[in-house]
């Protein structure tokens, strides 16, 4: 974990994948936060060039969308967040040869806390709305591509994510239709860092 000016970066379970927490400066007024700061990202060697912003709002609780990815060459690395709230931000590491293949990792991003998870290349992405009116707002590091758009099942047993789901999720047929992880040739490859 690291800390600089307003934002905190901490190491997740899943090596690569970050949570950052930006500083919120309030008053009687309400609270300002820097979100996002490519100078103050490359002071700490994370290099990432943004080039799209998505916003989407899921109207009902127990709405999931995932996990999907974006295949080389329009692989997409994602800056999440939540703009009002709550949800729970899942990634789960599909790159072929890491010690972390098919093991995932689920944070809490609302409104009220303010976190942020930075998602590398390489990881499948998804998110389950907690509250209503759930929106979730994320940069990506490269533009839509529908030829390079898939997911794999959000369900799928042997990813087994405790989605905290107490009903039936609500899933777009692209969703219910994604193959299952061992059907999955991952086009991502694992790269120690040096």
């Amino acid at each position: 974990m690291f800390t600089e000016g307003a934002l905190k970066i901490t190491q997740t379970a899943l090596p690569d994948v970050l949570l950052l927490e930006p500083a919120r400066f309030g008053d009687e007024r309400g609270f300002f936060s820097e979100s996002w700061s490519r100078k103050t990202l490359a002071n700490h060697g994370i290099e990432v060039d943004f080039v799209q912003d998505n916003h989407s709002l899921s109207a009902t609780l127990g709405t999931v969308r995932g996990l999907h990815f974006q295949s080389p060459p329009h692989a997409q690395a994602k800056l999440v967040r939540c703009g009002r709230g709550r949800l729970l931000d899942v990634a789960v590491d599909v790159r072929k040869g890491s010690p972390t293949f098919g093991q995932w990792l689920g944070v809490e991003l609302s409104f009220e806390n303010g976190r942020q998870l930075l998602i590398p290349t390489g990881f499948l992405h998804g998110f389950v709305t907690r509250e209503p009116d759930t929106e979730i707002i994320y940069k990506c590091s490269d533009y839509y591509a529908p030829e390079c758009d898939g997911a794999v099942r959000f369900d799928d047993p042997d990813i087994d994510i405790d989605w905290g789901l107490t009903a039936d999720p609500v899933l777009s047929q692209k969703d219910i239709d994604a193959p299952r992880l061992k059907d999955f040739d991952s086009p991502f490859i694992y790269e120690e860092q040096q």
